[in-house]
């Protein structure tokens, strides 16, 4: 008897419990109060689990079969069944029904579905469907949901979801509204702004911005290229039906030992059978890795002619602000169109061209 009374107290108490009951319980109790230090030392003892509460506070950790109002617990919060309010303990949070309200603990909120504020010092898990938003120092993983994700490290969401999910590492969703992750977004469909650190994923996406992005609908080419100084770069562009992101690689062609290394943004402005249009905003960079530098930070717009299924031709004028060191010498820029030169270093705006070839992946 000892032993299945300490058994039951400690299986109520472990963290995660609640994922391994029903979703359906339904309390055949109600208490005015329910207060306690730990299982089952509280005013509804063995048979906490039976019980709905408007009222529960425990020193350490509670159990209960439903809260319809306020739960408090120093470490968790055991509910078998649904909970409504607020539910505030300083480890984890776990409802094994549906929550309706709002999660505050430590490390850890859980929940079979939940139409709630869930915010949580290391993940909130919810396996089915959600409503609302999540903040996380680390993770949220949630079904089908609809609403906000915001994590340090990542988000995931399953099944068609209506969801803005905000990371400082990946965001991984079925289907999402947003996506803005510091390294990498993963998705089927997203409806407006995929952006990334470094690369997008994802079947179809109209707005990707990242450097890489791997649109199953848009597109990946290969270009070879040069403008009014010489800098001959070949450029990978890759992106959705409207944006796409730029990484190029080259080097100037008077001055083999200046690489160049370009990043940037562009958006199809036009795009018919035999002609786009195309704008496009990106930085360059010329070093030997010593002493020599020089920064480019150029808006062009080039038009493009399409000469079969997967060759283009572009040139196009662009507007440049230049800054370079001035023994790198006076032959870096296009037009002056306005310059300043100091002892050491030369800063412009100044007119250019960019032309080349390009072979669609």
């Amino acid at each position: 008897m000892k032993i299945a009374f300490i058994f039951r107290a400690l299986l109520y108490s472990l963290p995660f419990h609640s994922l391994l009951l029903s979703a359906q319980h339904q309390p055949s109790k109600t208490s005015v109060a329910h207060i306690g230090l730990i299982y089952p030392l509280s005013s509804n003892g063995l048979l906490a689990a039976e019980y709905s509460n408007p009222f529960s506070l425990h020193g350490l950790i509670g159990v209960s079969g439903a809260e319809t109002g306020v739960a408090l617990a120093g470490v968790g919060l055991n509910i078998r069944g649904n909970a409504r309010g607020l539910q505030l303990s300083g480890v984890y949070n776990q409802t094994g029904g549906h929550v309706q309200g709002t999660q505050l603990t430590g490390v850890v909120n859980t929940a079979h579905s939940a139409k709630a504020l869930q915010l949580a010092g290391v993940t909130n898990v919810v396996s089915q469907e959600f409503t609302g938003v999540q903040l996380a120092g680390v993770v949220n993983v949630a079904g089908k949901t609809d609403g906000l994700q915001l994590a340090g490290l990542g988000n995931t969401s399953r099944g068609s979801s209506q969801v803005t999910q905000i990371s400082g590492v990946f965001n991984r969703s079925n289907q999402a509204n947003n996506q803005i992750g510091g390294l990498v977004n993963v998705a089927k469909k997203v409806r407006s702004i995929q952006l990334a650190g470094l690369i997008n994923i994802a079947d179809t996406s109209d707005y990707p911005i990242a450097l890489l992005n791997f649109v199953k609908s848009g597109e990946k080419s290969f270009s070879l290229s040069t403008d009014e100084i010489l800098n001959t770069l070949l450029t990978f562009r890759s992106g959705g039906r409207v944006l796409y992101g730029i990484l190029g690689l080259g080097y100037h062609l008077q001055t083999p030992s200046l690489l160049a290394f370009e990043g940037g943004l562009g958006a199809h402005l036009m795009d018919t059978p035999a002609f786009r249009l195309n704008l496009e905003v990106a930085s360059l960079t010329l070093t030997d890795f010593k002493n020599r530098e020089y920064y480019r930070y150029a808006l062009r717009l080039l038009p493009t002619f399409k000469l079969q299924d997967r060759w283009e031709i572009f040139a196009g004028p662009s507007l440049n602000q230049v800054h370079f060191k001035n023994e790198n010498g006076p032959d870096l820029h296009g037009l002056q169109l306005w310059e300043k030169v100091t002892s050491r270093q030369t800063y412009g705006l100044y007119l250019g061209l960019t032309g080349g070839v390009q072979f669609k992946l």
